[in-house]
């Protein structure tokens, strides 16, 4: 959208309208020490048209290659009506529905979505969204130290098969308000949490644990073991999920041996939002009714009016902008409502039994991909586990240059886990999909064969 700045004339009227000197002089009770920023490294301003010129520029680097990275973001078939819908103006120009007798439709669909998202995750509450995974996992863990009031120490096991960039996150919004997270390792043989570690804060004060499934590297984890743990032990359990997955695998709210997770985090992403540059997506937060009045964000229910017509409201609104803010449960600022719309009008389409089939689908291919690879010189897995549609494998060489040279054929071949975890340099976490074909899985496994005969021969 073009921005026509104010002009010098412009500001200097309405610096002498209000009778200040300055625009500095509008901030004066601000530290100086936080005003005088180092902001040398920001570009001068350039035209509409150089900002437009650079940014095609930009997105012309798309290769618009094979992708098989996962990590957290994941390329899935979108049904064309999913956006022809969602970008109609009565739900692409919809704000946050205050006024329930002008919003209907908003909150219909946000009533929809979290009866749908209820029962993909087997959980009583969802709200109506977060911003992404990460951060409503950070919510996820404030919420579990209000809720969990035995629990005095506001400490967190944080297993390091939980995404990295989730347990950034978390650090970064938790670690300011007191709560402290411990790190529990993984066993290197299946890349399951360590339950030896686990064990060594059976008799602490731990409030909450946080369960992957999958995790990371794609493993699925023994969440029923993992979850009865953590209840045992005075802990809430945190569930952080891949929605897709929860067509085939177990859902959160039966895990254990009695009442199942706590509460559920994930990234929505996968039901329906495109792989964007890294978003917009929208974060999945859902728990255990008892729970509820902790939960952040919004909740929407169906009632009836007083002629017994149907309607819906939003029913919770704990932020500190509808009520009083040492009350408030959170200061997140919005739903992604947009992408929330398009994740019903996904599930929707789709129905249970085709989340199912795109679910069992990734599965089978994934693989089929692994396999495929194994078959190479060299290459061959790193965990002994059952996993979803994400496994690691070891290279004869460093990942990173293979991958690389992938990548000039026009294959994005995965990730290369040495950036996260250094010991890892030889392996690559590969993800396939249900849009991979078999003329896909055979080009990446050819071009793979070609990259580490040519690096073998240069050695």
């Amino acid at each position: 959208m073009p921005f026509i700045p104010h002009t010098d004339h412009d500001i200097n009227d309405m610096l002498a309208t209000i009778g200040a000197d300055s625009v500095d002089a509008l901030f004066s009770e601000i530290d100086p020490l936080l005003r005088d920023v180092d902001i040398s490294a920001v570009p001068e301003r350039a035209s509409e048209q150089a900002v437009t010129r650079l940014m095609h520029e930009r997105a012309a680097r798309d290769s618009g290659g094979l992708c098989f990275i996962g990590a957290g973001a994941y390329e899935h078939h979108i049904p064309a009506a999913v956006w022809e819908i969602t970008t109609r103006g009565e739900f692409y120009s919809a704000y946050t529905p205050y006024q329930p007798e002008a919003s209907q439709g908003t909150l219909q669909v946000v009533y929809e979505y979290q009866t749908m998202m209820s029962g993909l995750t087997g959980m009583d509450v969802a709200n109506a969204s977060l911003y992404d995974g990460a951060s409503a996992l950070a919510e996820a863990v404030l919420m579990a130290v209000r809720a969990n009031r035995k629990s005095k120490a506001s400490r967190v096991l944080m297993p390091a098969s939980v995404h990295p960039f989730y347990r950034e996150v978390a650090h970064n919004i938790c670690a300011n308000q007191n709560i402290t997270f411990e790190s529990i390792g993984f066993d290197p043989a299946t890349g399951k949490i360590d339950q030896a570690a686990l064990e060594a804060w059976a008799d602490e004060d731990v409030t909450a644990v946080v369960i992957p499934q999958p995790n990371f590297f794609g493993v699925l984890e023994d969440v029923d073991a993992l979850t009865d743990w953590a209840q045992n032990n005075g802990a809430l359990a945190i569930g952080v999920v891949n929605p897709v997955s929860l067509a085939l695998l177990t859902p959160p709210g039966e895990w254990g041996s009695s009442e199942g997770a706590d509460i559920v985090v994930g990234e929505g992403q996968p039901l329906g939002a495109p792989l964007a540059g890294g978003g917009p997506y929208f974060g999945i937060l859902c728990c255990r009714k008892k729970h509820v009045r902790q939960m952040p964000g919004r909740v929407v229910g169906r009632t009836q009016d007083i002629d017994g017509r149907e309607g819906y409201v939003l029913t919770l609104q704990p932020r500190e902008q509808h009520i009083r803010r040492s009350k408030a449960t959170s200061n997140i600022c919005t739903n992604q409502g947009l992408l929330v719309t398009a994740a019903t009008i996904h599930m929707s389409l789709l129905g249970p039994a085709g989340l199912e089939n795109v679910a069992a689908t990734c599965a089978a291919t994934t693989r089929d991909l692994a396999k495929r690879l194994r078959a190479l010189d060299g290459v061959e897995p790193v965990f002994d586990a059952p996993y979803f549609h994400e496994c690691a494998l070891r290279l004869p060489v460093a990942a990173q240059p293979v991958l690389d040279a992938l990548a000039e054929r026009g294959i994005l071949g995965g990730l290369a886990l040495s950036r996260f975890y250094a010991e890892m340099d030889d392996v690559v976490l590969i993800c396939a999909t249900e849009t991979k074909t078999e003329s896909d899985l055979a080009a990446y496994a050819d071009a793979l064969s070609e990259v580490l005969t040519e690096m073998a021969e240069a050695a």
